[in-house]
């Protein structure tokens, strides 16, 4: 015998609270109450998300319905019916409702629960990406810390399941010395009795830089133990002459030293010697431009491996040659080793050091150089004021063997200090502002190529 199902109704009495607790928990209704059973729009919103609880997908989906045909301004039956839709894979319907959700939430605790669903929906989708921006408006609106640390352990288990990943990254730098030029007023050439006077875009030019990044990769293949990624790298950067500069060399534009990098390649990643080291193996095509025309086009392969040791501490390895077709430049081939460690210092501070040595070959003989580089970052494990501090410090020495301006080739010592604080308790969106105060001083025995340099660096960075 079929036995007919009950119609559910909304109406403005009261019901039964056994009867609504049957309803909410999918309990089976007999023959005799097979009757038109009525409910108000609490109970039935109260029904709806006991069936959600329940696992009852689409009984909650149907309890959702009924209000939000009742009202489609019901942004709890909102919620719900976007919940419910994803349980069961209607993922546009889902996202549908989720998105009205939103539009219709007017204060944080609101806000938080529909990004949230949004998420969930779009990330079901495979729409990983746009989960996590939705993530990140979870986080902006999150009521408490406690959900707040929630949607950022969802955010990072979304992205880990991303094969896109991206770093965005843009900043504004007071700068005195935009153009790498020199500090000098005058130099000379070997035994030549005369100084010769540095004018224009040789001298040092003051402005502003406005920089921005993007590093993105797609991972295409993956296991447990190795990636197979598509890499694209760009870095733009825009300067603006002071008036100042603007004395030194009226015939310049802030726009002549505009420089803009591309490149794309593939990257292979695995896991070695019981998963304590990690190896990576990369090609990648580039082109830069400077002053707005084109400068150099690159090629580069390399290759690196990382161990952590028993203590913590870890060491790297990283070998890289790469070509540079010049295009308004000399052409050049630049093989560069980088030894780095990284350890715990000073009641948790890391320390990560590095060590740099280059060689370039070109086929102008004043391009041909060997470098011997170190570096240091010390990041400081309590934060001073909320925010993150590092101290950093680099030394450079490179030597040509040959140079137009003395016999006896061209060596240039350069030192720089930079100083870094990362703003934590500013969060907007899950991205922390950044300041770093950087100064260099580059001396040579040739006065044309010693230059000081001076900036302070406003930029964002991911907080998670």
């Amino acid at each position: 015998m079929i036995r007919r199902r009950p119609r559910i109704r909304l109406r403005p009495g009261p019901l039964p609270r056994a009867l609504a607790l049957v309803m909410g928990l999918g309990l089976p209704v007999t023959m005799a109450q097979a009757e038109d059973i009525e409910l108000t729009p609490d109970q039935m919103r109260a029904a709806a998300w006991m069936a959600l609880r329940a696992g009852e997908s689409a009984k909650a989906l149907q309890f959702s319905d009924a209000l939000i045909h009742r009202d489609p301004q019901d942004r709890a039956a909102l919620l719900i019916h976007a919940r419910a839709a994803r349980d069961l894979g209607q993922y546009d319907q889902a996202k549908q409702s989720a998105r009205q959700a939103w539009r219709l939430s007017e204060d944080d605790g609101s806000k938080y629960a529909s990004s949230v669903v949004m998420a969930q929906a779009l990330s079901s989708n495979g729409q990983r990406t746009q989960a996590q921006w939705w993530l990140r408006r979870a986080v902006q609106h999150a009521p408490n810390e406690a959900l707040s640390r929630k949607a950022v352990q969802d955010f990072r288990y979304v992205r880990l399941r991303n094969p896109w990943a991206a770093q965005l990254s843009f900043s504004v730098t007071p700068d005195s010395n935009i153009n790498n030029g020199s500090s000098a007023r005058y130099f000379s050439i070997d035994d030549i009795p005369v100084e010769f006077a540095l004018k224009g875009t040789s001298r040092a030019l003051s402005g502003m830089e406005y920089a921005l990044g993007l590093n993105t990769r797609y991972r295409f293949a993956e296991t447990e133990t190795r990636a197979h990624d598509i890499v694209f790298s760009a870095d733009v950067r825009h300067y603006t002459l002071s008036s100042k500069a603007k004395a030194i060399a009226p015939d310049a534009t802030g726009s002549d030293f505009d420089y803009a990098s591309y490149s794309l390649g593939y990257s292979y990643r695995g896991l070695n010697w019981d998963d304590r080291g990690e190896y990576r193996l990369f090609t990648d095509l580039g082109q830069v431009w400077y002053g707005g025309e084109e400068y150099l086009r690159l090629y580069r392969i390399g290759g690196g491996q990382s161990y952590r040791l028993a203590s913590g501490d870890k060491v790297g390895l990283r070998i890289a040659g790469e070509h540079q077709d010049g295009v308004t430049t000399s052409d050049s081939d630049i093989l560069r080793a980088d030894l780095s460690y990284t350890t715990r210092v000073l009641s948790g501070a890391t320390l990560w050091t590095n060590a740099t040595l280059a060689r370039a070959s070109s086929s102008y003989a004043p391009d041909e150089f060997d470098e011997i580089g170190l570096r240091a970052q010390l990041t400081l494990a309590r934060p001073v004021m909320g925010a993150t501090v590092q101290f950093g410090l680099w030394a450079r020495n490179r030597s040509y063997d040959v140079s137009p301006h003395s016999r006896d080739g061209h060596n240039d010592d350069r030192v720089q200090a930079d100083f870094t604080m990362i703003f934590r308790k500013v969060d907007y969106y899950g991205f922390n502002p950044t300041m770093q105060i950087s100064a260099s001083r580059t001396y040579s025995n040739i006065a044309l190529y010693d230059a000081d340099r001076l900036g302070i660096n406003f930029g964002i960075q991911s907080a998670f």
